[in-house]
């Protein structure tokens, strides 16, 4: 074990679960009686659709379980998100929603999903906001993790808001193909119901103190990769003004041929277990997961749920769309941890890459780029050379060329690398996949044999994340300037116990994947 509690595990068994936590219970639209407790110490705000009552603790104000879109049960099921019903009265926002349907957890799930979290400074005034998308691989996740604790954003003079979309084949699986020309398009739904989190954080998000005009949309991974779609699709462009991409991409999007083939083999799936296509709309949605983690587990390629190119919301590749400057005038922050993959694939990877070691290429596209790294890396061993080439194909590649296609198309960006790592463990020595996430939240492990030096650079991220949330360059006491990132010399913060700018890092790796992807 890391002293994350993370064991190195399979990258599927580790994005179809999740950690134990206190079980929550989640608010469905109703009529509401009375303040709950006295003002001063469950602060009540009115939105557009009624008032909200919070919590008022570590100098934050509180807010859970906001619904943002209806619930997506009933006839609503693999359909755009509706909205939200208002409410009379004053509505409890002090216990975190249910979390969206995915394998078994040890917290509530439900299709009634769509709610957001709020933490806001406790003075009055008018803060920029941080909206925070999860990660979890498309089919995991909530969006009230306990490390996406919003409290240290708040005290920084942010309005932190964590958001909740629908997952795995009730979020990413197009059902068109499979119960008609009305559900076109499904793969998208859990984007749709991204861009309706941020509309309502456009018409209400005032009222928690918060700059509609200054919103920047972030996330790690899978929340990072929706990051970076969102920068490409046309019905977002309007609802955020900056972004910060954790170990993310465009890459994690399928044309709509491929999204059909997916649906028509989940089908496969679904009708032998003896039920009938018609069937989707109406079974228990734990029977669609329990169908979908079968047909995962089977299907020849990696991460099959996921967005589409269905011409219409998504209307053409979003690299394309960034590149042609569909993110134009916004800030960018993106970046990757250098040995992401040792997560997954472990710190002494025994074999070379299989399908599901990859993220967004076969093995007949990956192994020709592999086999040129023993070149590039004569002094790596052979397992540093596995980590190093499969962490590229899934994060740094990736993540490169969304960087180059924003500045290209008229954006700001800057990018990092955290190279930091942990000294005991089993993952000693790799900055691994998902330890960014305590270093920018700012709760460091108090445990780590380097845990002086892990509070340190924590503190520096965090501050640096939220001085780019702020509209500036992203800053922080301990860290060097850190320059815009540009095609030419591709400056990049080496985030560290000394941290350093490096131009062009690891150029001759990074020629290896051109014209690959």
């Amino acid at each position: 074990m890391s002293k994350s509690g993370l064991a190195v595990v399979s990258r599927r068994s580790f994005l179809l679960s999740a950690s134990a936590a206190l079980a929550s219970q989640g608010l469905n639209p109703r009529l509401f009686a009375a303040p709950l407790l006295k003002p001063d110490e469950h602060p009540i705000v009115e939105t557009a659709l009624g008032k909200v009552q919070g919590v008022l603790s570590d100098n934050s104000r509180i807010f859970k379980g906001i619904p943002f879109a209806a619930p997506p049960i009933g006839t609503m099921r693999f359909h755009p998100p509706a909205a939200a019903q208002p409410w009379k009265g004053v509505r409890p926002a002090v216990d975190f929603p249910n979390a969206a349907m995915q394998p078994p957890t040890a917290y509530p799930i439900s299709e009634d999903c769509l709610y957001l979290n709020i933490w806001a400074p406790e003075a009055k005034g008018t803060y920029p906001v941080f909206v925070y998308i999860h990660g979890g691989g498309f089919t995991g996740g909530r969006s009230f993790e306990p490390i996406f604790n919003g409290t240290q954003f708040a005290k920084n003079g942010i309005v932190c808001v964590t958001v909740a979309y629908r997952l795995g084949s009730l979020g990413f699986l197009d059902v068109g193909p499979l119960l008609g020309s009305q559900y076109a398009g499904a793969a998208n739904n859990a984007m749709r119901d991204l861009v309706s989190a941020l509309e309502w954080v456009q018409k209400n998000i005032a009222a928690f103190g918060g700059d509609p005009k200054q919103v920047t949309i972030g996330g790690e991974s899978a929340g990072a990769k929706l990051t970076c779609l969102l920068m490409g699709v046309p019905a977002a462009q309007g609802l955020f003004h900056g972004m910060i991409s954790e170990s993310g991409g465009a890459e994690r999007i399928w044309p709509a041929d491929n999204a059909a083939r997916v649906a028509h083999g989940y089908n496969d799936v679904w009708t032998k277990t003896g039920s009938k296509t018609g069937d989707l709309l109406t079974a228990d949605a734990a029977a669609l997961v329990a169908a979908q983690r079968v047909f995962i587990r089977d299907w020849p390629q990696h991460f099959p749920l996921r967005a589409e190119i269905d011409g219409t919301f998504v209307p053409q590749t979003p690299i394309r769309a960034i590149q042609q400057g569909s993110s134009h005038g916004k800030r960018l922050l993106i970046g990757t941890n250098r040995d992401e993959s040792a997560l997954f694939i472990g710190p002494h990877p025994a074999k070379d890459a299989a399908a599901a070691d990859l993220g967004n290429i076969s093995v007949e596209q990956f192994e020709p780029v592999y086999k040129r790294y023993a070149k590039v890396y004569p002094d790596m061993t052979v397992e540093q050379r596995r980590i190093r080439a499969v962490t590229a194909e899934e994060y740094w590649i990736p993540s490169v060329r969304v960087a180059d296609a924003h500045v290209g198309g008229g954006g700001e960006a800057y990018m990092y690398r955290l190279d930091f790592s942990e000294t005991d463990g089993r993952l000693s020595g790799y900055a691994y996949h998902s330890l960014d996430n305590v270093l920018v939240w700012n709760y460091p492990h108090k445990t780590a044999a380097n845990a002086e030096a892990e509070a340190m650079i924590a503190s520096q991220m965090h501050n640096a994340w939220a001085a780019f949330i702020k509209g500036g360059a992203p800053a922080a006491s301990g860290l060097p300037q850190w320059p815009r990132y540009t095609t030419q010399d591709r400056a990049t913060m080496i985030l560290d116990t000394q941290s350093h700018v490096d131009q062009k890092p690891a150029e001759q790796e990074l020629r290896l994947w051109d014209g690959v992807m």
